[in-house]
Order: C-alpha cells, then structure tokens, then sequence
C-alpha cells in the first residue's frame, strides 16, 4: 500500500497544494484498504508475546539434550 502512495506522489511532486496531495493520498489510502485481510492466528498473540517461537504458524517445542551417561 505504501509503494503505491509513494509512486503516486513522486510522480506528481511539485504539481499539487499540498492540501490536494494529502486528499490524493488520503484517497489511495481508502482505496487500498478495501483489499485488506484479517490476520489469522490472533489467539497465538499471547503466546507470540510471552516469547515463544513459531515456524510457519507451529508453536517449536525446544527439547531438552539428554546426555547419556
């Protein structure tokens, strides 16, 4: 999304108030947030912040080395 209002307003640098360069942006914002999705995985932001480590959505168990005696 932001890629898109930063071609937009370096393409028209200098030709815009800036009053009609913060509409023109305000407007590719809305545009852009009609394609926005939900994240998935909103239960596992406890975990996420109490540190624990996932790979590709998969909580990773670290498993103690047990050392033969």
């Amino acid at each position: 999304m932001f890629a898109t209002v930063r071609h937009r307003t370096v393409r028209t640098k200098g030709s815009l108030s800036p009053t009609t360069a913060r509409l023109m942006v305000f407007k590719l914002v809305i545009a852009a947030a009609k394609t926005w999705r939900r994240l998935k995985g909103t239960n596992q932001l406890p975990q996420l912040i109490a540190g624990v480590r996932f790979n590709d959505g998969i909580e990773v168990i670290q498993m103690p080395a047990n050392h033969a005696a």
